[in-house]
């Protein structure tokens, strides 16, 4: 996505009139316009000359973002340039000049004329002198503000009326409706008619002219005030990256600003600085809070080999890293830039108050030129009818039908990037909270991902610190992934590994070795039996241990069994909260794993899951997924690359736990930390963000319903209410204040606060099953899990297998068929890869 800064914009008739115009432009595929950043996005291959030649022939002005800063930065120091609030300072010099003509003017107007307040001998009985006065002022404070009447009358110019337009419409017509009046007033007086001079006292508008565009300035500095605000969150956190690094260069620290760091260089960090670059450490230990880019207060030990990202903090050591990744690709400017994004698209939601404001400003126009005509019919005087036509003008609002929706979006996208969530577009941060199913995958986001010593069972009279001991020496020299854990664990425990001898690998997932002259052994349950025996007891310790999803070792020396040690992939803290928090919003959950059923049934009893689909292959979890969203809305919650189409496919692809650079592109939200407790905080938060745009497109609309009648003085006959032109601008001012302020509530929103969840009940619908058969399958030869996944593979790329789920324990294969497949087909293809069928059922 290409984005553009465009000027000229002053409500949503604007931003409609520029997403149209390029939206129209050859080779444009999507636009989006941003009124509350004044910012474009445009996807396509039309050139950046023809879009700015559309922008502009629609009566507004556009550049490329950044263009006007000169060379790109390689920084966030552009991007906190371009969210600095320009706007309020230059509203805040407009409203003091135009302060300092409208006090004395509506002192002579108001105060003289209704609480008698004394002037100067001059002007006292001179009615012709005031009314100069009067216009002189008025005039000032209309060339002061004559912006409005730049960009009204050009909108109107172009066939798109806008905000500015009413404004100056409603001004314009009191100020030359009062000079006709002063001039009439002067013949009067000449002519010594002092009745008729007196009479068109009283029509003089000047005031209101000149109160309108005071007040809309009030509303607009206000406004601007407050939608700096929404950005604040960015902000803080732009300024935390370092504008300098220091790099060692030919062995000698050298300070260099931040955009001369290239990738590879070298550069260190002392404890109490931010770290000015993506990189990977490679001497030096220390604690590093990521609060910046994650939300998490805790800090994060970093040792070498470990990743650090710019803007976090090192807290207690010294660090020499190299770089990985500099300037805009940065995690912290791809955060940047996805919020950046966010705000430069639009959300479904955002489509009606575009649709209103396309038609709203004509027909405010139209509603007071016939409110005009309708009083003159009525018999009501010139200046009656066209101040409740001015009353029309300056009280509709389309700045709050405008601003709704993406003050809501940039605030509530704030929110998520200050607590590590990152919405990617209007669209997720809308769609999110919508979700009735969410698919978890059950390694790296349901449990952490690393193999960890669950239990220990030492035989009798063996310690546990001797069986540890026994196992360390073993696996020292082993690859499997499940030895680490022992390492782990052993190295925890500071426990001293012997050197062994004689190491091998032995096929049927066991080793062996010769330690202190002692054959030692470890492997499975079948293994280890060949080697020694296993009572009962025993037996019946490794098949409860099995059940709740673990993997038994078992290690004997010589012929003597000396115990079982436990590993599993275990769940994190916070998963079973977080399933307990998503299911009480009334939503589904579900675990993807290919692991077999029992296992996985294991794992999801303890995190409380609603559903498990076991035994799927990587590349089956698209297929999945797609069968998923007959039931209803799905969120897919991944990490890694095997996650991607299945993130693709899902209603939402959330990526958790920064997960891989493939996974963060698929996905449509990213959660910075590896915390499945984000999920339901982004549910949470588009909930709250979605709630927030309904409450301002209420008030947008209700406001403009009420205000406009009354405005029209259609009560006037009934009640004698009619409103003054100037009260109209100052609730018109209010009425975007209002909708701005309300979106800042989010910023006090508490995301992780599960007490007001609505405990509903899931509205997931039940498809039906589709017809299957089931075949059984008993096969000789299986020794692991490696075999297991063997005939598993082949099996399911038969035509017409729909799934297959293998027990190497059982020496069994339960196939599921889609359609009919011959029991020889089966047969011979399981017996290609050297295993035998025994019998099929």
């Amino acid at each position: 996505m290409e984005q553009y800064t465009v000027t000229g914009m002053s409500c949503a008739a604007c931003s409609s009139r520029v997403e149209k115009a390029v939206s129209k432009v050859s080779g444009v595929t999507s636009c989006s316009v941003s009124l509350l950043t004044n910012s474009m996005g445009v996807e396509g291959t039309a050139s950046q000359s023809e879009i700015i030649a559309a922008v502009e022939a629609a009566g507004y002005g556009a550049s490329v973002k950044g263009s006007d800063a000169g060379a790109k930065s390689k920084g966030a120091s552009m991007n906190e340039d371009a969210l600095k609030d320009r706007e309020t300072p230059v509203m805040k010099r407009r409203l003091i000049a135009s302060l300092c003509f409208l006090i004395p003017l509506m002192y002579i107007s108001m105060g003289h004329m209704m609480w008698n307040w004394p002037l100067p001998g001059f002007l006292a009985d001179n009615h012709v002198a005031m009314g100069l006065i009067q216009l002189l002022f008025t005039g000032i404070i209309m060339v002061i503000n004559q912006k409005f009447f730049i960009n009204g009358f050009k909108g109107l110019l172009h066939g798109a009326p806008n905000m500015d337009t009413l404004v100056a419409l409603g001004s314009g017509a009191s100020f030359v409706y009062s000079t006709y009046a002063l001039f009439a007033m002067t013949d009067a007086q000449v002519k010594m008619d002092m009745e008729g001079v007196m009479s068109y006292m009283h029509e003089f508008y000047f005031e209101s002219a000149a109160m309108i565009l005071t007040l809309i300035t009030v509303g607009k500095m206000l406004e601007a005030h407050s939608k700096g605000k929404t950005t604040d969150a960015l902000k803080s956190l732009m300024k935390l990256a370092p504008k300098t690094a220091v790099v060692l260069k030919n062995g000698v620290e050298t300070e260099v600003s931040i955009g001369q760091v290239k990738k590879g260089d070298i550069f260190v960090v002392r404890p109490g600085e931010n770290i000015p670059v993506d990189g990977i450490v490679l001497e030096g230990t220390s604690a590093v809070n990521e609060a910046a880019l994650t939300g998490e207060s805790i800090p994060v030990d970093k040792a070498e080999g470990d990743k650090v990202s710019a803007a976090t903090m090192n807290q207690s050591g010294f660090l020499k890293c190299e770089a990985t990744r500099v300037g805009e690709d940065t995690t912290l400017s791809q955060i940047i830039q996805m919020v950046s994004d966010a705000a430069a698209t639009k959300a479904p939601i955002a489509k009606i108050a575009d649709r209103v404001s396309g038609i709203f400003v004509p027909a405010v126009i139209t509603i007071a030129v016939i409110t005009i005509i309708v009083w003159l019919i009525a018999g009501q005087s010139v200046g009656f009818a066209l101040a409740r036509g001015i009353s029309v003008l300056v009280i509709s609002c389309p700045c709050a039908l405008g601003l709704a929706t993406p003050v809501a979006i940039m605030v509530g996208n704030g929110m998520g990037a200050k607590n590590g969530i990152m919405f990617k577009t209007a669209v997720s941060l809308e769609e999110t909270g919508k979700m009735q199913i969410v698919a978890l995958d059950k390694t790296g986001t349901i449990t952490s991902g690393e193999p960890k010593v669950t239990d220990m069972i030492p035989a009798e009279g063996i310690s546990e610190e001797e069986l540890l001991g026994f196992a360390y020496a073993l696996e020292r020299k082993s690859e499997h992934p499940l030895a680490h854990a022992i390492l782990q664990e052993a190295e925890d425990r500071r426990i001293n590994a012997e050197e062994v001898e004689e190491f091998q690998a032995v096929p049927g997932n066991g080793l062996s070795a010769v330690l202190a002259g002692k054959t030692i052994y470890g492997g499975n349950k079948k293994f280890i039996q060949t080697k020694t025996s296993v009572d009962a007891g025993t037996l019946k310790k490794a098949e409860d241990l099995a059940a709740e999803g673990k993997t038994p070792l078992f290690f004997a020396k010589e012929d003597q069994l000396i115990g079982i040690i436990a590993v599993a992939d275990v769940i994190k803290e916070d998963s079973p909260k977080a399933v307990k928090e998503l299911q009480n919003m009334g939503i589904h959950v579900v675990m993807l794993t290919g692991d077999n059923e029992r296992t996985a049934k294991a794992i999801g009893r303890q995190a409380g899951v609603d559903e498990v689909i076991a035994d799927v292959l990587p590349d089956g979890k698209e297929a999945v997924i797609r069968k998923l969203k007959k039931k209803g809305k799905v969120a897919m919650v991944g990490d890694g690359i095997n996650d991607a189409p299945a993130l693709t496919r899902a209603d939402m692809g959330i990526a958790i736990g920064a997960g891989t650079d493939i996974a963060i592109d698929a996905a449509d939200v990213v959660l910075m930390k590896s915390c499945l407790s984000d999920v339901p905080a982004a549910i949470r938060m588009s909930k709250a963000t979605l709630r927030n745009i309904h409450e301002n497109l209420f008030w947008a609309f209700f406001y403009n319903v009420i205000g406009i009648p009354l405005a029209a003085g259609i009560w006037y006959p009934i009640f004698g209410w009619k409103l003054n032109p100037m009260f109209g601008a100052a609730a018109m001012s209010l009425s975007s204040f209002c909708v701005v302020t309300n979106a800042l509530r989010l910023n006090w929103f508490k995301m992780y606060d599960a007490s007001k969840d609505k405990k509903i009940k899931s509205k997931v619908k039940e498809i039906e099953e589709e017809k299957t058969m089931t075949k059984t399958m008993k096969i000789e030869g299986m020794m692991c899990g490696h075999c297991e996944a063997t005939v598993k593979k082949t099996l399911e790329a038969i035509e017409g297998v729909e799934a297959a789920e293998v027990s190497h324990e059982n020496g069994t294969a339960v196939v599921t068929l889609a359609a009919e497949v011959a029991d020889e087909v089966l047969k011979k293809a399981v017996e290609d890869k050297d295993y035998k069928v025994t019998g099929i059922e």
